[in-house]
């Protein structure tokens, strides 16, 4: 998943909302509402082919979950909130401004003239109160399949009392207000979102986009699904299953800036490998992930390696729920010192990487600055681990996979393995690949110790630690099992539900250092910054630490 910040006090949310919509304004749009401002003739001509390494699940970005699902809808479909280029900052999109009521719960949007969907349906505060109504009211293989509408709203209509969604009204075309049934630090930062990105009503209602039927394991989507209409700068052409293609065209008629190229087409590549032969062949221009190990020769060859602002943590997950030693704060603390993360940051990761101290990176607000990393000392975590009368763990890592914040499981592990071993720690390897029983696992509490991390999804402490620690029994850490576990989870959602931010922000420091000092659940090991490889002849790509980058303003070879 993936998400951002704000604010300041209640009080100061509208000029600071207004201050930054004259500055996106500027930036994105000289007319504001002049869609016809920029003809299709005055654009590129130029085709953006991206190696993408999976195929997208749906065309409705309401019902995906994965990035690459998300790579291609990002490109045809906009929320209330945008993000701003290469940063995890919120900014005005399809909303103009926004300002909260007195309680925080109350907010009015205002709402971007001139705005047509695709299709040629009029954007505008009915529109948005009709795409609300739409993910809120869920069946219940749409409430499943709906992951994100549950991790930020929480329930859907058939439980409305539990659900932070409260209602939507139409004040008039250009004004709508979107209450809530309490302030959090998550709202409005989350609508930037992709799946909470606006759609057009007709073509939901034509396409019966609710009719989601469960299947086994998973579910079959309605008509809709397969061509979502939306009001971005590019449309969708051609999803051609049989070719692995995705192909987008240009959008016309958008309300701001037209797209620099012609046509983005995604071409579906699983092996990283023969990615960058592709690339090497020009046969793409771009793909994501290259191992770090290649950016050297990347470069050499004359592509551009694109990092990204590390926005993640990598983790050691700890689970006493398996394995009751872990109770044991000392034990978890010796495990911590046994492992040498400044090697292991040296030779593992990729240029760039930072040691972590907390379970959040230093981009996010509520980060505590005064911690430092614990630090790397083999002899005391022998000592500890022979005073517990010795310790063996069940730990895994995932197979078959890449991801930013751990680019090569296999070796982080047996790194990490080795500097357990030496602490006197028993290690039993496990592992499992990563869509074939791994995750699974880690969620069914199978091990006592595992790699994993996370990719931000907005810029919110709640969206780090409240995600990680936020409920006693939807977690990966045994948080029933601890002491603390009740007192962490109610002050999380305490410090999240604070409407002042300098408030909030204490609170969340607070917590980063009792987590890291008086309750270790899991350990922080890294911070690692993700790239993306273009090829030397691409222009206009920026990197997004949210991995959210927007290909409209991208031209190859100057067209």
């Amino acid at each position: 998943m993936t998400f951002k910040r704000k604010a300041t006090p209640v009080a100061v949310l509208a000029v600071a909302a207004l201050a930054l919509t004259a500055c996106a304004q500027s930036d994105r749009d000289d007319s504001g509402s002049d869609t016809g401002s920029t003809s299709g003739s005055d654009g590129g001509t130029s085709t953006f082919t991206f190696g993408a390494a999976g195929a997208p699940k749906v065309m409705d970005p309401f019902y995906a979950t994965d990035g690459e699902t998300f790579r291609v809808t990002r490109q045809m479909f906009e929320g209330l909130v945008g993000i701003k280029a290469g940063s995890a900052e919120i900014e005005p999109e399809l909303a103009e401004k926004w300002e909260p009521d007195a309680s925080g719960t109350n907010w009015t949007f205002t709402l971007r003239e001139g705005v047509k969907f695709h299709d040629g349906e009029p954007f505008n505060a009915d529109a948005v109160c009709k795409n609300f109504e739409r993910m809120f009211d869920q069946n219940p293989a749409g409430q499943v399949a709906a992951e994100y509408w549950s991790g930020t709203f929480g329930a859907f209509k058939a439980k409305a009392a539990e659900s932070l969604y409260k209602g939507c009204e139409a004040k008039d075309e250009k004004t709508v207000v979107l209450s809530v049934t309490r302030p959090t630090s998550g709202f409005p930062v989350f609508l930037s979102l992709d799946s909470l990105s606006m759609q057009s009503p007709k073509a939901m209602d034509a396409g019966k986009a609710n009719e989601v039927v469960a299947q086994g394991e998973g579910f079959i989507y309605p008509a809709y699904s397969k061509a979502g209409v939306g009001t971005g700068p590019y449309k969708l052409e051609k999803y051609d299953e049989a070719n692995k293609t995705v192909s987008l065209v240009r959008n016309d008629d958008y309300w701001g800036e037209k797209a620099k190229n012609a046509k983005v087409v995604f071409k579906i590549i699983p092996d990283e490998s023969t990615r960058r032969q592709e690339l090497e062949a020009k046969s793409i221009n771009g793909y994501d992930l290259p191992n770090p190990a290649d950016w050297k020769g990347l470069e050499t060859a004359g592509n551009k390696v694109e990092i990204r602002p590390a926005f993640n943590v990598f983790y050691l997950g700890l689970n006493p729920t398996k394995n009751a030693k872990l109770t044991d704060l000392k034990v978890r603390k010796a495990i911590y010192q046994a492992i040498n993360r400044d090697e292991l940051v040296k030779t593992q990761l990729p240029e760039g990487a930072k040691v972590a101290t907390q379970m959040m990176p230093d981009t996010v607000s509520g980060y505590n600055k005064s911690l430092e990393a614990e630090k790397y000392d083999p002899a005391a975590a022998k000592a500890a681990i022979a005073a517990a009368g010795g310790l063996t763990l069940n730990f895994a890592y995932p197979s078959e996979v890449t991801r930013p914040y751990m680019p090569n499981p296999q070796k982080l592990y047996q790194a990490m393995a080795g500097d357990l071993e030496a602490a006197g720690i028993k290690v039993n390897v496990v592992t499992k690949p990563w869509n074939g029983g791994y995750l699974d696992g880690v969620d069914a509490n199978a091990f006592d110790a595992f790699l994993l991390g996370w990719t931000g999804d907005y810029d919110s402490p709640h969206n780090f630690i409240g995600t990680f620690f936020g409920s006693l029994d939807a977690n990966n850490f045994g948080l029933a099992k601890h002491s603390f576990g009740t007192k962490l989870a109610g002050d999380l959602a305490k410090a999240d539900a604070i409407v002042d931010e300098a408030e909030r922000t204490k609170a969340y420091e607070e917590l980063n250092r009792q987590i890291q000092e008086e309750y270790l659940p899991a350990l922080a090991i890294s911070h690692s910054p993700p790239a993306l490889v273009v090829g030397e002849d691409v222009e206009g790509v920026v990197p997004s630490p949210l991995t959210a980058e927007e290909f409209s303003g991208v031209t190859v070879g100057g067209k």
